[in-house]
């Protein structure tokens, strides 16, 4: 993996303002992918690739990410960035909308990763309770949503936004097979495990 271009990805992303994961979220992926050791990754939200890339290194051998984008831009960007880097074959990307995508899909997935539309999440939930191993994670990013999640929030422009993450977070909290813990990083980071796997949860 080329590192130096990586590095460069990430400083016109944040230079354009391109969402990409944010260092202190980073630290504490790189902690479970450790562990974890994934076979098969599915990220919900390419954007330029970034993410996607950082995970590559954490693949075991011959690991496979999957990755699914609808901004027809960002794919071309996505698409030139990770032959930069030199991971192309270990990402794929899936063109469209992942509302659509998903329910097409039936591979089992290590880990999932969730950086979207913050109105979908509880649909990405539950498309991705589906394909999670047993001794897979989810992960939602952005989860607290610049703090508007926790507080008494109710302006109408991100009332969706914010009622749909609370809703994920609810049923992450409170369906009996699963645990989770979140982490105020970035802009909020849920770690999801099925109970019987919650070592992982751990050290996070």
């Amino acid at each position: 993996m080329n590192k130096q271009e990586l590095e460069k990805i990430k400083q016109k992303a944040l230079k354009e303002h391109i969402p990409i994961i944010m260092d202190d979220t980073l630290e504490r992926v790189d902690k479970i992918l450790t562990k974890l050791k994934p076979k098969k990754i599915l990220e919900i939200g390419t954007a330029v690739g970034y993410s996607a890339m950082c995970f590559s290194e954490y693949l075991s051998q011959g690991g496979k990410i999957d990755t699914i984008e609808r901004d027809e831009e960002r794919i071309s960007e996505a698409k030139e960035n990770i032959k930069k880097v030199g991971v192309s074959e270990k990402i794929n990307i899936y063109e469209g909308d992942a509302v659509e995508i998903l329910p097409t899909l039936n591979d089992k997935y290590d880990m999932i990763f969730i950086d979207a539309a913050k109105g979908k999440y509880p649909f990405f939930l539950k498309e991705a309770l589906r394909m999670l191993n047993e001794n897979g994670v989810i992960l939602a990013d952005n989860i607290l949503y610049k703090g508007y999640v926790m507080s008494d929030y109710n302006k109408h422009k991100q009332r969706t936004a914010v009622r749909n993450l609370r809703e994920y977070i609810s049923e992450v909290t409170n369906n009996p097979i699963l645990e989770t813990k979140i982490l105020e990083v970035g802009d909020g980071l849920a770690i999801t495990t099925k109970k019987k796997n919650n070592k992982l949860l751990k050290n996070a």
